[in-house]
């Protein structure tokens, strides 16, 4: 697993600072770390640590009525935690940006990660959320450039799906 903030991290990072965004909720998560470490260090940005992913769509719609613009970063497993919390998003047409690192496809080992990571795209989808998906790490700023202005600009929710051959595999000792 990467994690450096190499890569799709420092070119994810770019995307955001250029949209705006001000501030990140996030829950920790190791394909995140060096994402989470360039926000950190971005004197633009404030990090916001999160104890539940469905505190996040709460996050984004709080930073847009104070005039700030909101990511949520998280893994393919908080997502179905977002479920009910995305109607808030859905209902009030908030923007709303996730990036979301996946589990459970391509060198998976831990069969828990399994069942959320192949119904992630379809769960976001069902609660409204426009899905992009970066495979190639080559292809980080564009699509979360375009997310993030897709977001904003026309007050729609967007996710960017960063996938496991991007992030790295991890090892499931179980």
């Amino acid at each position: 697993m990467s994690g450096s903030p190499a890569g799709w991290g420092v070119d994810a990072h770019r995307a955001l600072h250029v949209a705006g965004i001000r501030q990140i909720g996030y829950v920790p998560d190791g394909g995140l770390s060096g994402l989470l470490g360039l926000c950190a260090a971005d004197e633009t940005m404030r990090t916001v640590l999160l104890a539940h992913e469905q505190e996040g769509p709460a996050l984004a719609a709080g930073a847009w009525l104070g005039g700030e613009r909101a990511a949520l970063l998280m893994q393919s497993s908080g997502a179905g935690n977002c479920v009910a919390a995305l109607s808030l998003i859905r209902t009030c047409c908030f923007p709303f940006l996730a990036i979301v690192t996946m589990r459970g496809e391509w060198g998976e080992t831990n069969p828990w990660q399994l069942p959320m990571g192949q119904g992630t795209a379809s769960h976001l989808e069902e609660c409204g959320v426009i899905v992009s998906r970066v495979d190639d790490e080559a292809q980080a700023f564009e699509t979360i450039a375009a997310a993030a202005a897709l977001a904003f600009e026309s007050g729609a929710a967007a996710a960017v799906l960063i996938g496991q051959r991007v992030i790295g595999a991890k090892s499931f000792d179980g």
